[in-house]
């Protein structure tokens, strides 16, 4: 028979049954008698030692430059980051410029720009872009401002990227990364975003890492066999082969929508609606002066590539001709390829368009090489055969002396303000003179009872004279061909 005592006989047992230096040991153990009503209010809450033993994560102290388990993409949480530059041609001027951009895109993004430092070299270092001397200068600016960030005005190798993380302690990313960041913010529509995951997977695919176990063998492919025979693949090249197979998918989706646009784009042109495409560097206002010109409501916003997804809305020129007008996405220097070879099939509206409205920032400091970096990439995208007007947009907050220099080196251009309306009345003009005309003139009467005719002479042609009779409408129009000869039976008879 079993008998029962208090928890204070126990522990009184339990003392004279160790030594006294066993008795912390003792009194260690899991068995010994534990009272709620006497040691619960001075030990406060227990847990069990599983848990007492168990990690504990901190908050607040991650640097970002641990493993990735699965297919990730590091997120770019910018806060207080290091601008580096390497100045190889050039003026200094040119280099300041430039390392200035690279702080407005990092603002973009939700950075806090603490420094910026250039390096003169003939060229980037291969090893650590910078230089190993100066990568030790500048984990000393990082430590010295608190930064956790680095971008450099490049694009940087996979190595390059690897050393100079080691070197720095933080994370590093490059231009490029930096762009693809602001762009995943900025997108909206599906097609947006299919295009912006397809240009991070290219530029993630060789840049993948991994640590420790990332590194090691994944069972063999083998049929049969107690442990499937065979070597098998790494988990990075497991992660390759999933990137590959998300790019091919991505790739039918954005063709598939390629499809809907260029049914659209047969429907203007069947139509006989010439288009104008608005192409320029990114916040020169092409926005700002689409919703002048069309009234379209588009997002306008004082930050680069504020508008990501193109738009296409119907105007009409002072002479009553209709045509659309295009809004495409903005343009950069060092544009990464990446997201020209994604964005081809938005950037294929500058391609079809008749007339290109080149718009260029007149108060920026160097309007000429943003002039430079947007005709680069419509030269890439095969719209160098598009006539283009340049429309210098700001007027009011630019140069006078900058304006002159730019009227009289662009043959085909014009000085506006989208924010003040200055220039618009001639620039729309311009436009009227610029769009392609229909190569038919034809005068003809027109019966009340074919309406339809009318109808598309005004709205796939250019009236010149309309005149309201007692047989028809007397029209004198410049169409193309096809209507042309819908109007050839009601030409009249000339006298004689």
């Amino acid at each position: 028979m079993t008998s029962s005592s208090s928890p204070s006989q126990d522990a009184k047992r339990t003392a004279h049954a160790y030594p006294e230096g066993l008795r912390a040991d003792a009194l260690m153990e899991e068995d010994v008698a534990w009272s709620h009503e006497i040691d619960g209010e001075r030990d406060g809450e227990q847990f069990d030692r599983s848990e007492r033993a168990a990690l504990r994560r901190v908050v607040g102290l991650s640097t970002e430059l641990e493993d990735v388990t699965e297919v990730e993409y590091r997120q770019l949480r910018l806060e207080r980051v290091v601008l580096v530059g390497v100045w190889t041609t050039g003026t200094a001027q040119d280099a300041d410029n430039s390392l200035a951009e690279l702080a407005a895109l990092a603002e973009t993004a939700g950075a806090l720009v603490l420094d910026g430092v250039i390096q003169r070299r003939d060229k980037p270092d291969a090893a650590t872009y910078i230089g190993s001397g100066k990568a030790l200068e500048l984990r000393d600016i990082v430590l010295e401002t608190g930064a956790d960030t680095v971008i450099c005005d490049g694009e940087l190798s996979p190595g390059q990227l690897i050393q100079l993380e080691d070197v720095v302690k933080v994370k590093v990313i490059d231009r490029t990364a930096l762009i693809l960041d602001i762009f995943a913010q900025h997108a909206k529509s599906r097609e947006g975003k299919a295009q912006v995951a397809l240009a991070q997977m290219q530029y993630m695919l060789p840049r993948l890492r991994g640590w420790g176990q990332s590194l090691s063998r994944q069972m063999g492919g083998g049929r049969g066999g107690l442990a499937t025979r065979g070597p098998g693949e790494t988990k990075i090249e497991t992660d390759r082969r999933r990137i590959r197979e998300k790019m091919a998918k991505m790739r039918r989706e954005i063709a598939d929508m390629k499809t809907g646009r260029e049914i659209k784009r047969q429907e203007r042109r069947r139509n006989k609606v010439p288009s104008v495409a608005i192409a320029g560097y990114t916040n020169a206002g092409k926005s700002s002066l689409l919703n002048r010109l069309t009234g379209a409501g588009v997002l306008v916003e004082n930050a680069l590539f504020a508008t990501l997804d193109p738009t296409v809305r119907r105007a009409e020129t002072p002479s009553g001709r209709l045509y659309t007008l295009a809004d495409t996405v903005g343009f950069v220097r060092h544009l990464p390829h990446h997201l020209v070879e994604a964005f081809r099939s938005t950037m294929e509206e500058v391609g079809d368009s008749d007339l290109i409205l080149h718009v260029v920032d007149g108060s920026h400091p160097v309007p000429e090489e943003q002039l430079a970096a947007v005709r680069e990439v419509i030269r890439d995208v095969g719209a160098t055969g598009v006539p283009e007007i340049v429309v210098i947009n700001k007027a009011d907050a630019a140069d006078p002396l900058v304006l002159q220099r730019l009227l009289r080196v662009e043959k085909r251009s014009i000085a506006v303000s989208a924010r003040t309306g200055q220039g618009i009345a001639e620039l729309l003009a311009l436009i009227d003179e610029e769009l392609p005309r229909p190569e038919v003139e034809v005068e003809a009467l027109v019966p009340y009872t074919h309406g339809k005719l009318v109808a598309r002479a005004h709205t796939e042609g250019e009236v010149i004279s309309e005149e309201h009779t007692a047989e028809g409408t007397l029209l004198k129009v410049r169409v193309h061909e096809e209507l042309a000869a819908d109007l050839a039976p009601y030409t009249p008879v000339s006298a004689g």
